[in-house]
């Protein structure tokens, strides 16, 4: 087992991570920007080093300094948490030449996933139910016009190696279609730094269904059931819940049997995510694959009993499964919240600043993941 891991990252998860290193018997590595020397993570960490200015280029995102800063405190590993630099495959790269172990997948596995087009293929190669769409990448509008209507209106435009909702676009007609597409491929060439492009069917008003898996060493994979992820603001999740009442346990268990199936096609190993739409037939298609753990994380622990982090860390550091699929139980329900600082009067935009009053609700049932206390400044750069 590892002895000393830093967590490249900051707030809630950080502290999240933090605390199961310290069950776990592991030194936790804090790393911070200047403007963060007062975050609760670098409050609750063994350890603590400023690697940065505020800008995340300078420091959340900036390899050299994280990587020397894990080095010179003598780190055996490296959680990346969620953001940043989490499905950066270089970083996941470095982190390995360096001698340390990246608690996640391989830098490949990463590049594979992360690129759409190639996740695709890989899915199709392992029987998964894909959205109908095109065949790798399309990157000229004249093709991309006669794919979209090969597979009919409404489409969705989507990027490569795009994420978060950026880079993609809908397109309800012909007479929508180039602006789409050309507006789309832009902003992946801006967010990205790739503006390869693929097209597929645009199921409407579908599910947003994922299931959590882990996978180990060993070829052992499981998954943890279903998150439920359907209510979003601008493509980015706002409320998700576990289970989803939108599955039978019939689907359930396809769509289950269908993740693994999907991890093991890959090669995943660590914690991953298979993301599906649901349409209202019942049928659902394999959209991408998350290689990270996940903001909404903590709800499938809430049913499962189990520590996602915690096995992160296990599986990193070569061990078994501490579970079979048979130990897997769905207990109860649960619902998360993401409660971000915006000022609803100033059309939700970011609302940094002090909190003046904080008092977090608790009981049976009630669970908290945050970095927040009375008195924190919360910053605008991030």
């Amino acid at each position: 087992m590892f002895k000393r891991i830093l967590i490249a990252n900051r707030g809630e998860i950080a502290v999240r991570i933090i605390r199961t290193c310290q069950e776990l018997g592991i030194e936790a590595v804090a790393i911070y920007s200047n403007v963060d020397s007062t975050s609760l993570h670098v409050q609750l960490a063994d350890h603590a080093v400023c690697i940065g200015s505020a800008k995340a280029t300078d420091s959340y995102l900036n390899m050299k300094n994280i990587l020397s800063a894990a080095t010179a405190l003598g780190c055996d590993a490296i959680h990346p948490g969620f953001g940043f630099l989490s499905e950066n495959s270089t970083f996941a790269r470095l982190v390995e030449e360096c001698g340390m172990t990246f608690i996640g997948p391989s830098g490949d596995i990463i590049d594979m996933m992360g690129n759409k087009s190639m996740a695709r293929q890989k899915m199709i190669e392992a029987n998964v139910p894909v959205v109908p769409g095109s065949d790798g990448s399309v990157n000229t509008l004249e093709d991309a016009r006669k794919v979209a209507k090969e597979i009919g209106f409404p489409v969705l435009i989507k990027a490569s190696a795009g994420g978060g909702g950026r880079g993609m676009r809908k397109a309800f007609s012909e007479d929508e279609f180039d602006d789409a597409y050309l507006t789309a491929k832009a902003e992946a060439k801006a967010c990205f730094g790739d503006d390869d492009m693929y097209i597929e069917k645009l199921i409407l008003n579908p599910k947003h269904i994922e299931f959590q898996i882990l996978a180990d060493n060993y070829g052992n994979v499981i998954h943890l059931g279903e998150r439920d992820c359907s209510i979003q603001r601008r493509n980015q999740k706002m409320i998700e819940e576990a289970p989803s009442k939108a599955l039978t346990p019939l689907l359930r268990q396809k769509m289950g049997e269908d993740a693994i199936k999907a991890a093991k096609g890959a090669g995943y190993r660590n914690a991953g995510t298979i993301e599906y739409v649901l349409d209202q037939d019942g049928n659902y298609y394999f959209i991408e694959m998350n290689t990270r753990i996940q903001v909404e994380h903590p709800i499938t622990e809430m049913i499962t009993g189990v520590d996602l982090i915690k096995e992160q860390i296990r599986i990193a550091a070569n061990q078994k499964l501490t579970y079979k699929q048979s130990d897997i139980h769905l207990n109860g329900h649960a619902i998360e919240c993401r409660i971000n600082a915006e000022n609803p009067k100033e059309g939700f935009r970011p609302c940094p600043g002090t909190v003046n009053s904080l008092h977090l609700p608790g009981g049976l049932g009630v669970r908290i993941d945050t970095a927040l206390y009375q008195g924190y400044k919360v910053s605008s750069h991030y």
